[in-house]
């Protein structure tokens, strides 16, 4: 990811002469530095908003379907950038959206295991509780 905000920021501090090339190759590392982040454990979250979000079933059913909305929408753009787009500059950015794309699809296959535990987790909190009482 620092690796990618690096390239984010180059253009800026170093010139505009190859920006696109740059904010190809920052959307590449973006997508790595995401993949990269689904190797946590699914068990645990990181903080209290996570924890609330994939416990509450109607919370996990909104985030995972504005996940693969997102993809699909990253997706279908790196695919038109690549293919259709007569424009060199979206050409250029295409291989970085795909991989962006990709990244995604490892986040979102990581949210759904941790939804999976998480509720899983309650729902054997809850059964522990009733049985004690």
């Amino acid at each position: 990811m620092l690796v990618g905000l690096y390239y984010a920021y180059k253009p800026l501090v170093f010139g505009f002469d190859s920006a696109w090339a740059d904010y190809n190759v920052m959307l590449v590392f973006m997508g790595l530095g995401i993949s990269m982040s689904t190797l946590q454990d699914t068990q645990r979250t990181q903080n209290k908003i996570s924890l609330r979000i994939w416990q509450n079933p109607k919370y996990t059913r909104w985030a995972l379907i504005y996940l693969v909305i997102l993809i699909g929408c990253v997706l279908l753009f790196g695919m038109y950038c690549l293919f259709i787009t007569g424009n060199s500059h979206l050409k250029e950015l295409s291989f970085g959206v795909i991989a962006l794309g990709i990244g995604l699809i490892g986040l979102l296959k990581s949210a759904m295991e941790m939804a999976e535990n998480l509720s899983r987790k309650k729902s054997d909190e809850k059964s522990t509780n009733m049985e004690s009482s």
